[in-house]
């Protein structure tokens, strides 16, 4: 992530021995803002209640062109980790940094143990903030007065092998979805997009061998055991989020799951919930075989070590949902 001087943003795992630069950090980002009933809680950080808290669980720090201009303090709770004192200085906002703390702390909620959910607060009087948390996949799951409660899952990646734990690890994300499901499936040609959304077919019990839809745009696979179809489509030609809504798809995408292949960009906008799956290869990794679905999408010669990063998000990935994530993480 680059900064307007041409930097990038690097943000840095941190304890007590930072609080000087969070609290800085704290009161250029709260400061400004209008006055609140009651006050931000985080006014009233010191740098020793700061140290005192980093000292406990840690923090983070985002630099930008070698300035501390970011942060947040880390506070796990049982499944949750917390995210506190979430902060921007006014003259870097608008460059990423906000979203370069978040992705990090996701990164780091996944390494802790029994971690599901990602927490933050955001006041209710600052409807910019509660954005901010939404656009970024949180959901809201309850008030504590003046606060909202946001949640998010925490993504999990999954190293597999080859292309026949590719598809158990779909076979396992279909026994976790339901109808009305919506998966935004990227990764580069070969990656094994399809083998996984054989798997995914497999675990729905859908009817017809599940192929790349390239030159059909999309696919519809009837549910042989009484529940969803799977919507099978393939992305890479469409030029937007329309085009896809004038697909004469014959189901109600309510009453199906459906997985878009080369979706990032395109599918987002057909439910206020997703699962993003992104397939990225090991470097050295070959093109793969092939399996025929017009993609080079093989995954199958058994030496191809690829991993799979699964992010709920939205209000169906938290709770029981959240916890399934984690179980196939």
């Amino acid at each position: 992530m680059t900064g307007p001087g041409g930097g990038a943003v690097r943000v840095r795992r941190v304890g007590p021995e930072a609080a000087a630069d969070v609290l800085a950090v704290v009161r250029a980002a709260f400061g400004p803002r209008p006055p609140l009933d009651p006050p931000a809680d985080a006014l009233a950080e010191t740098e020793e209640s700061l140290a005192a808290v980093l000292g406990s669980h840690g923090g983070l720090v985002a630099e930008l062109d070698g300035e501390v201009v970011g942060a947040l303090v880390l506070d796990p709770v049982d499944e949750r980790l917390w995210l506190r004192r979430v902060g921007v200085v006014p003259t870097a906002q608008d460059h990423g940094v906000a979203t370069a703390l978040v992705e990090a702390a996701l990164d780091h909620a996944a390494a802790l143990p029994g971690c599901a959910v990602v927490a933050a607060l955001a006041r209710l009087e600052l409807p910019a903030s509660v954005g901010f948390w939404t656009s970024h996949g949180f959901a809201a799951v309850g008030r504590e007065a003046p606060y909202v409660v946001l949640e998010r899952a925490v993504p999990r990646t999954v190293a597999v092998p080859d292309g026949a734990a590719m598809q158990a690890l779909g076979e396992a994300l279909g026994a976790v979805l339901r109808a009305g499901d919506l998966v935004v499936l990227t990764g580069g040609l070969g990656a094994g997009k399809t083998t996984l959304t054989q798997g995914i077919g497999r675990g729905l019990g859908v009817r017809g061998g599940v192929t790349s839809p390239t030159f059909v745009i999309a696919r519809v696979h009837p549910s042989e055991v009484g529940g969803p179809d799977l919507v099978h489509v393939d992305a890479y030609r469409l030029g937007g989020v329309a085009e896809l809504d004038d697909l004469d798809l014959d189901t109600d995408l309510d009453h199906a799951v459906t997985v878009v292949e080369w979706g990032a960009g395109v599918a987002e906008g057909l439910a206020d919930s997703r699962l993003e799956v992104r397939i990225e290869r090991s470097e050295g990794d070959g093109d793969g075989d092939g399996d025929g679905d017009g993609d080079g999408d093989g995954h199958g010669d058994g030496a191809e070590l690829r991993r799979v990063r699964l992010a709920g998000l939205g209000p169906r990935w938290r709770g029981e949902a959240a916890a399934a994530l984690a179980r196939l993480g």
